[in-house]
């Protein structure tokens, strides 16, 4: 048995994608879970993931198991909203900046569809008091931009539908007062809770917004669907870049806080099977599409599990500096100077630097 912490990035409808790979990995059964963290489509499939891998282990059951029906069956609610006419379908349209109206004008009363599914599908008490697993839900505080990571007793159905929540389409979500917005505007996923929270050092990144795009943008529907792609992988790039000058200071000695170990990293991604699609399909709970993009997950994840299984535990399988880093990479200089990082100030730290703060 080897275990992950995962990763999972939202993306609207492309979602389904990071299904399909969920549903592979509990498949295979040898791969075991500490710390999910997911933001929007993310951070719906990291608390249906938890909610029934809680609830079957409380009955006795495989986990595995619950958590793959949790999963099917939160999918194919959101498959079903797909059906011509229905007021959900009508949302979905208007995702990504395709309302002319604001949601304040077109949606007075604050409809929301996924406040009904959540409410259905998931066991948000059972997630909180699980003793094991750890699960992490971002999003974005409307007033200053910063990101903030709901877990244990605050992770409720408010968290997550803050970090779906697409001021194109829906009022901010307000948590004590204070006003969020979707969780990809400032971090899509967070990375840091599963460095400092979690005692696994392999992070398994799903990850369904294209980094990269061969064709230049030309029309108006192309550059704002690269746009929109841009957004949301912005803190990405930041985080990676953060983890990799970890793993230098790591390498050379120049960190000795006992927690602060290098991380290996791992991704699933799309390719292909994402790039097929224009960023605006996103907002469509199109059931075919969802059913394809489930498969091409789950195709993606057993191709990973055969070809870096044995990695896991061992070292990362993704050239960060290839991938992910640019010219603002932060050299270290020769000789380092020794970090002395006492307990009380290594998250903050960590969190500061994964922040680009």
């Amino acid at each position: 048995m080897r275990t992950l912490n995962l990763a999972l990035q939202g993306g609207g409808s492309h979602g389904a994608f990071t299904w399909g790979v969920l549903d592979a990995l509990l498949a295979d059964g040898h791969v075991d879970i500490e710390g999910v963290s997911g933001t929007s489509a993310g951070a719906l499939n990291a608390v249906a993931l938890a909610s029934g891998w809680a609830n079957a282990e409380a009955a006795g059951r495989d986990p595995r198991e619950g958590a793959r029906e949790r999963l099917a069956a939160v999918w194919n609610r959101v498959s079903a909203w797909g059906s011509l006419g229905t007021l959900p379908q009508q949302f979905m349209k208007m995702m990504l900046g395709g309302a002319v109206l604001s949601p304040y004008q077109s949606n007075p009363l604050g409809i929301n569809p996924l406040r009904d599914l959540l409410d259905a599908e998931i066991d948000f008490v059972a997630i909180a008091e699980h003793p094991r697993l750890k699960v992490f839900v971002s999003a974005t505080h409307v007033n200053t931009g910063r990101a903030v990571v709901f877990s244990g007793r605050k992770l409720d159905a408010r968290a997550v539908l803050a970090s779906a929540c697409l001021p194109q389409v829906f009022h901010a979500v307000e948590i004590d007062g204070e006003p969020y917005w979707d969780g990809g505007y400032s971090v899509n996923p967070a990375l840091s809770p599963l460095l400092t929270e979690c005692r696994c050092a392999d992070l398994l990144l799903v990850q369904i917004n294209p980094l990269r795009r061969e064709e230049t943008p030309r029309s108006t529907a192309e550059i704002q669907d690269r746009v929109s792609e841009l957004t949301f992988n912005a803190s990405l790039l930041t985080q990676m870049r953060a983890i990799d000058f970890i793993n230098r200071l790591v390498a050379e000695g120049a960190v000795s806080h006992p927690r602060c170990r290098a991380v290996r990293v791992h991704r699933v991604d799309g390719g292909s099977a994402l790039e097929a699609y224009p960023g605006s399909s996103r907002g469509s709970p199109d059931a075919v599409m969802i059913q394809r993009l489930c498969e091409a997950g789950r195709a993606a994840a057993h191709d990973w599990l055969r070809r870096h299984f044995a990695a896991i535990g061992q070292h990362s399988t993704v050239d960060i500096a290839r991938d992910y880093l640019d010219d603002t990479r932060m050299d270290l200089p020769l000789q380092p100077a020794r970090l002395h990082l006492r307990a009380p100030s290594f998250r903050p730290w960590l969190a500061r630097l994964l922040r680009g703060s």
